[in-house]
């Protein structure tokens, strides 16, 4: 896409405007609304993340039956030792990428086993001709088995056969109950939002579930009932009702013409973890096949994409479980040694635990050592711990200038409320001059796109300690939203091992 594209600058401009509000929706939901989202409250299976556990299923498949044959036919590391394994690997990974170019791995693909197995049996075809061909040329082919291979070939396309009627038969289920779906809400109501509604339920092998409609209009202008789809409540109290339903998408079914309505419900809108869209299935400014997406055949613009989705939040769990595990064994002995200094130090329990901003703005309890004396506690935030406060322990002023107390948080990434790196979680009520932190920033809501975490971006680069004045909490905020907008895992390994180093730096701990 290029700086010229109709697409990519409105994009830019709805990003720009978005930059303000965000704030807490405080209109309660209606009955009705609130009984939509109770069904929704789980998380369902993305078909991205099938599909991919699929390739993985299949690659494991077709190489353990391999070695299996291998193994019963040649023995074991007996005959071309390393070889033989090698090339059986190889040729499974072939075949899955071969599947992937002839679009197994699609939906329909998947609820359609049949067809599938056509193409795929083509693949596997393609996959030993590969290999008799480079055999051929490497002069090699006669010290390899050709029982074996020809064994492999029937027994592996048997396998897949039967692997994917099973698939196909699982996904039909996950797919009928719910459970393999993409969720989405309807942004606007009236023609124009049947007219997408009815265009997306004719796509064949449709899974997007839509879960109601939201519109600020009345029901004159709005009918509180389109497409058999309930009208739930207002855009406002749409944030509120994204905050219990698990979804996954927002279609704004407004005309591009409808500029400034648009950037006003984006405004409302960005700082939820979801995808996004605008349709465009009517509209008459009409830009380039790519700078779409598609549901079917039905175009959408992409507005805003889920921060660390699918594949992405896989790897970033997977690190979280490695390190922490890693930090609660190399911070053991301090751990206990803290626990013990702050028992002898002052009465009260050892841990302090306190409730703080999670994910999608769901509340969390946050796991710290005591560092202020028990009966002066202050679980609501409501107050910041300053310089020489009086609330503060002995032992409690040495690790919170060192960042001790942080360290119990390592459970806290470990069994997943929180994320090792990310933006620091605030308490509920931690205000600034006597206003709530999202008072103070346009936005700030937009930091629970993601799970926050023990350190982050903002920590690294100064702002850390006590946020006594709107400009360091509008600063942490911009740098946690750079964060967001910029992740990958090696910007988190960057973070965590910079952190020990910042950390020398403790000027506004205390």
């Amino acid at each position: 896409m290029t700086d010229n594209d109709p697409a990519q600058r409105f994009t830019a401009e709805a990003v720009r405007a978005a930059s303000g509000d965000g704030r807490k929706a405080s209109t309660k939901l209606s009955n009705v609304a609130q009984e939509v989202a109770a069904q929704y409250r789980q998380d369902s299976m993305s078909p991205v993340m099938v599909s991919g556990v699929l390739r993985l299923v299949e690659f494991a498949m077709l190489a353990v039956s391999g070695l299996v044959i291998y193994a019963y036919h040649v023995g074991f590391l007996d005959h071309l030792g390393w070889l033989y394994p090698l090339v059986i690997a190889a040729a499974s990974l072939v075949a899955v990428i071969f599947f992937e170019v002839m679009d197994c791995y699609q939906l329909q693909s998947l609820l359609r086993p049949g067809g599938a197995i056509g193409r795929m049996t083509l693949c596997w075809a393609m996959t030993f001709a590969l290999m008799a061909v480079t055999a051929f040329f490497m002069k090699v082919s006669a010290d390899y088995s050709r029982l074996l291979f020809g064994s492999w070939f029937v027994i592996g396309l048997a396998v897949l056969a039967f692997e994917r009627l099973v698939a196909a038969k699982l996904i039909r289920r996950w797919t009928r109950n719910g459970r393999m779906e993409r969720r989405a809400v309807i942004v606007g109501g009236g023609k124009a939002a049947e007219s997408l509604i009815r265009s997306i339920e004719q796509q064949p092998y449709n899974d997007i579930r839509i879960c109601g409609i939201f519109d600020d209009r009345d029901d004159r202008r709005s009918p509180p009932i389109v497409a058999g789809y309930p009208k739930l409540g207002t855009v406002s109290e749409l944030l509120a009702f994204a905050r219990i339903a698990r979804i996954d998408m927002l279609i704004v079914s407004l005309p591009v013409s409808a500029e400034t309505r648009v950037l006003q419900l984006l405004k409302k809108l960005w700082v939820l973890p979801v995808d996004i869209r605008l349709s465009a299935h009517s509209n008459q400014l009409q830009f380039r096949p790519r700078s779409y997406s598609y549901i079917g055949a039905v175009p959408m613009l992409d507005i805003f994409d889920k921060p660390i989705n699918d594949w992405d939040s896989v790897a970033k769990r997977a690190f979280d479980i490695v390190f922490s595990l890693l930090g609660i064994l190399v911070f053991a002995p301090v751990m206990i040694a803290t626990a013990i200094a702050i028992k002898l130090d002052s009465k009260g329990p050892v841990l302090f635990k306190q409730k703080r901003h999670g994910f999608n703005n769901e509340v969390i309890e946050v796991y710290k050592f005591r560092s202020m004396y028990a009966d002066q506690s202050d679980p609501s935030a409501r107050k910041s711990v300053t310089k020489n406060d009086p609330r503060v322990t002995r032992v409690g002023r040495i690790i919170r200038k060192t960042s001790i107390d942080e360290l119990p948080q390592f459970f806290n990434s470990l069994f997943g409320s929180l994320s090792l790196v990310g933006p620091r979680p605030h308490a509920v009520a931690a205000q600034s001059h006597n206003l709530l932190y999202n008072e103070v920033v346009d936005g700030y809501f937009a930091r629970h796109k993601v799970k926050p975490g023990v350190t982050g971006w903002a920590q690294i680069n100064g702002w850390r300690g006590e946020m006594d004045t709107d400009e360091k909490i509008r600063k942490r905020t911009e740098f946690d939203l750079y964060y967001i907008e910029n992740w990958s895992l090696w910007f988190d390994i960057k973070i965590l091992f910079l952190t020990p180093i910042r950390l020398l730096d403790t000027e506004n701990a205390y």
